[in-house]
């Protein structure tokens, strides 16, 4: 009888610890600090992205230096006010599933684009 109480009291303190823990991460606050260096650097970065417009850089070094910062700035918005830096499974869900469902769509449009020359040769008569 002894052995059925603590096991039953080692579970329910198991299951109050994991609810604990569960309210406090769904309660998760982040200093402002972050989010005031974030804007710092958004602004650096939009910034620094206006000046290669301003100085004139023309051709491939001006769209890498521009997609370099665009990137920079995406990457920020969505680590910190997107909380993704802090959630893993979320992370994941939009880096790799989102190209993984391109790449889906682009194999079928391949798909029906042989189809649909296939057919236009056929009963257009072009060989």
């Amino acid at each position: 009888m002894e052995r059925t109480d603590a096991y039953e009291e080692s579970v329910h303190g198991a299951v109050d610890d994991a609810a604990a823990a569960l309210e406090e991460a769904q309660h998760q606050h982040h200093p402002l600090k972050v989010y005031f260096v974030v804007w710092g650097w958004l602004f650096v970065l939009s910034a620094a992205s206006y000046f290669v417009d301003y100085v004139g850089l023309q051709g491939y070094l001006r769209w890498t230096l521009i997609l370099i910062f665009m990137m920079l700035k995406a990457g920020l918005i969505v680590a910190v006010f997107m909380h993704m830096a802090w959630e893993r499974l979320a992370l994941f869900y939009a880096i790799i599933v989102p190209p993984v469902a391109v790449l889906a769509f682009v194999a079928i449009m391949a798909l029906e684009s042989d189809y649909t020359i296939i057919t236009r040769m056929t009963y257009f008569g072009v060989n």
